[in-house]
Parts: structure tokens; C-alpha cells; sequence
């Protein structure tokens, strides 16, 4: 008996129909739920763009931090809204194509996020996916969005800031890098440039086929370290990326963990987030020496006593540490959306102990470690003195995460332990309550870690 099926009144109806069909039937309506997913990111995106033209109030911290501020007239609110609706409707489809598709790829897809701030160490971690043959590497690709969209007062708020930059990293890890040439400056010709922020970074982006003859006369401003490439493919990347099994994106430019909610229920991603902390003190320490010129007040006054800070000073260091803290804090809750997605990583632990550490972060991943990597971390921790330059990734790091202590001013050390307690206690961070306690290296300043915060 031919088994017949009337048009359907709903979705769901129409899926049930579509199943019995065929197996290509279930292709084809797994394609359409993607169609309806990609419509409904493109809207988020229009409001995100939008977003750059509210007339809010950015109060920055070191650059990138900034406290969220509500629209007078509610329309912060409704974006919200909007946000938590799409947020469900994610979900939704998220359970459809489980249905669709089943467990399916035996060897899943992961998109790993290093979620960090300014000098925590990211550089030296994010090398432990960098060195990873299968895993696609980029280095903060959001730093061309913070130099093109102005997050100052008269533009995009700290919420749309958020969603701005969220927006953009959910593409990259979907491997579409052209989302980047509406902000790379100069602009891209021919899907072509040669300022791609820190190239030399990325394996993945100085290896062939991505690495192209060089050309004569073409200044590459971030050259690739090992060899002469010319200008940056983007559509060569684009596919570079599609073909590798896995993609790493390390992040400086990330504050509020919640607004990855939409990244993580996603069904096309499988997002893991990995928060990478430091004590407040050594951050400090080693901001000073990297970026003199914008905490020459901070240098001045732990020096020579001149120039007595300025409370917005100590105010951008205090929410900075808060922001950390908050995010940190949703990520150890284990909220159902984040649940096995979340680790929580502190600097000191990866710098005496690499290659445990490294094990932890691939197993939580789902990624095997390799010898590659393996290599990479015994040649590259154990030095004999720290590599040149700020971004060096070279260090004996078992030598080298507490130097701090012999370089910080005592009363430089108060300040911060006044404005970031809270932090500090939440991952472990002892106080030091003389000069001499600072200095006396058998007085440890770090709690043992807590086994929880591997999730």
C-alpha cells in the first residue's frame, strides 16, 4: 500500500513527513533548519550594527573593559529581550538537528575559545593549539574590530560592544574570515592583505597553501616568523580553515561571559571556553613594563612618590578585576547552557606545571595531545633565560611567574590587593602583608587550585 503524506499545517509535522520519506529528505530538511538559523544570525547582526549608533556612554577600562550603561529611553532592555528570544530559538533548532542527525561525526568538530585579558600569559597558552596540527590558530582577530568601531562616548555602548565582537567571533569559528575585511585598514583588495594582525602567530596562516609567493614591493607588516610569504589570501585561509578538523581563537577582547550564551548553544558550533586568569599584581607589574607610556602615573608614583594616582585610575583597575571576577563566577555556577564548556585556568598553574596543564585543557577540549605539542612545550619552558620582547612565548616558566614580586613596589602591591580582594580570593591569591612577606620566596602567594574549576 503506497503510504501517502498530506501537506502539513507546521514544522514539525513537516519534519515527521520528511523522515519517512528518505534519508535524503532528512538532508535536505537539516539544510533548511541551517537557511532559518543564518537568517535569524544576519538579523542579530543588523541590530548589533545598529547598536554603533546609540548615543551611550563607554567607560573603558585599559582599553578594552568598559561598565554597561542602560538607554534612558529602554531600548538596551529590549535588546536584551531580543537577545534571550533568538538565545531560545537557537536552542530550539539545536534540538532539531540532534534529532536530524543523530550522535553524528564520530570525530566532532570543536571550536576552543582562550578567553583572557592583557598580559595573563595568553600569548604562551594559546602556542599550546597553535602547535596542534588539526587545530586552525587565531591570534586576536578582534583586534581589528576594536581599532575600527568606536567604543567611545557618542558610539557603540559596552552591550553593543559585547554583541558586536560576539557576532564577529561566531563567524570566525564558522571559518568565515571575510567578516574581517569590513575592518582591517587599510581595506582588503581582491580578498588580499598584508595587515592581518600578528599573521606570524597563526600556523595555520604561514603554511602552505595558505603561504604564497612573496611579492616584490609589498610590505607585510606582520610577516609570518619562519618564512616569506606574500600578502594574506583570505579566501585561501577561509578554506585552510574549513579543511583543518578544529578551530582555536585566542581573545583578550572578551569580558562578559554571558554574551556567549548564542556562540554556545549554536548547533553548528561546539564551543569550548577556556578563561585564562592571573594575579592581579603580576598583570600590573608586567602592564607597566610593556605599555610605559599608558601607565607612566602608575610608574611615577610607585617610583618616585610623584604624581599621586588619580581614583578613575584605580577605579578602571578595580572593574577590570570585577568583570574577571563576575565572569568567572557564571562559569563556576555551571549554568545548564555552559555545563562541560567552562574551564577556569590560572597562569601560575601553566607555568609550573606545562605539560599537566596542557593535558587538562586538551582533555577538556576532547582533543588528544599530540608529540608536536608535547615538543613544543618541553623546548619552550625550559629556556635558559626568558625569550626578547613582549609577546615572547619562550620562558622558564617555572622560574619565571613570580619575578614579579622581586620588581613591585610594596605599596604598588596594596593598591591592587585593595581593589581587586574579592578577585583575588576567588582564584586564590594570597595577600601580602609586608614588604618582606612580598619578597620571601618560601612564603607562597598561590592557594593550591580548586578542582572544580575544571568543568
Amino acid at each position: 500500500m503506497e503510504i501517502r503524506c498530506t501537506l502539513p499545517q507546521d514544522f514539525w509535522e513537516l519534519l515527521h513527513c520528511l523522515k519517512m520519506r528518505s534519508k535524503y529528505a532528512i538532508l535536505l530538511a537539516f539544510v533548511v533548519g541551517l537557511v532559518i538559523i543564518e537568517k535569524e544570525n544576519n538579523f542579530i547582526s543588523r541590530v548589533s550594527d545598529k547598536l554603533k549608533q546609540l548615543p551611550q556612554v563607554l567607560v573603558e577600562a585599559n582599553g578594552t573593559e568598559a561598565s554597561p550603561a542602560l538607554a534612558e529611553n529602554g531600548s538596551l532592555a529590549s535588546l536584551r529581550e531580543l537577545d534571550a528570544a533568538f538565545s531560545q530559538l537557537r536552542s530550539h533548532l539545536h534540538n532539531v538537528t540532534l534529532q536530524l542527525v543523530g550522535e553524528g561525526d564520530p570525530r566532532p568538530r570543536r571550536h576552543i575559545l582562550l578567553m583572557a585579558t592583557t598580559r595573563t600569559g595568553s600569548s604562551f597558552v594559546g602556542e599550546f593549539f597553535n602547535q596542534q596540527g588539526s587545530i586552525f590558530y587565531l591570534f586576536e582577530p578582534l583586534w581589528h574590530i576594536e581599532r575600527t568601531v568606536t567604543f567611545e562616548p557618542g558610539g557603540a555602548n559596552a552591550v553593543g560592544s559585547a554583541l558586536v565582537y560576539r557576532d564577529v567571533l561566531k563567524q570566525l569559528l564558522l571559518c568565515d574570515l571575510y567578516i574581517l575585511e569590513s575592518f582591517i585598514l587599510p581595506a582588503p583588495e581582491g580578498h588580499l592583505t598584508p595587515f592581518m594582525f600578528r599573521r606570524g602567530s597563526s600556523r595555520s596562516l604561514c603554511e602552505e597553501p595558505v603561504c604564497t609567493p612573496s611579492t616584490k614591493k609589498v610590505f607585510e607588516k606582520y610577516h609570518c616568523k619562519n618564512r616569506r610569504c606574500g600578502p594574506l589570501n583570505i579566501t585561501l585561509a577561509a578554506e585552510a580553515c574549513r579543511r583543518k578538523q578544529h578551530v582555536a581563537l585566542k581573545t583578550v577582547r572578551i569580558r562578559q561571559l554571558e554574551f556567549l550564551q548564542p556562540l554556545v548553544e549554536d548547533p553548528r558550533l561546539d564551543v569550548r571556553i577556556i578563561q585564562l586568569v592571573r594575579d592581579p599584581r603580576a598583570v600590573l607589574a608586567s602592564r607597566i613594563v610593556a605599555f610605559s607610556g599608558k601607565y607612566e602615573t602608575w610608574k611615577k608614583w610607585a617610583s618616585e612618590g610623584e604624581a599621586p594616582l588619580r581614583e578613575e585610575e584605580v577605579q578602571r583597575l578595580r572593574w577590570n578585576c570585577e568583570s574577571i571576577r563576575l565572569s568567572a563566577e557564571l562559569g563556576l555556577r555551571r549554568p545548564g547552557w555552559l555545563r562541560g564548556r567552562y574551564m577556569l585556568v590560572r597562569y601560575e598553574d601553566v607555568a609550573r606545571a606545562p605539560l599537566q596543564k596542557a593535558e587538562e585543557m586538551y582533555r577538556f577540549a576532547g582533543l588528544p595531545l599530540t608529540p608536536q605539542v608535547e615538543e613544543w612545550i618541553s623546548k619552550n619552558t625550559q629556556a635558559p633565560r626568558d625569550g626578547n620582547g613582549i609577546y615572547s612565548t619562550r620562558k622558564n616558566s617555572s622560574e619565571q611567574f613570580e619575578k614579579w614580586r622581586f620588581s613591585i613596589p610594596f605599596k604598588l602591591a596594596q593598591v591592587v590587593q585593595d581593589a581587586c580582594a574579592p578577585a583575588m580570593q576567588l582564584f586564590g591569591y594570597k595577600l601580602a602583608s609586608s614588604p618582606a612577606a612580598l619578597a620571601n620566596r618560601s612564603f607562597s602567594l598561590l592557594e593550591d587550585a580548586q578542582p572544580s574549576w575544571v568543568t
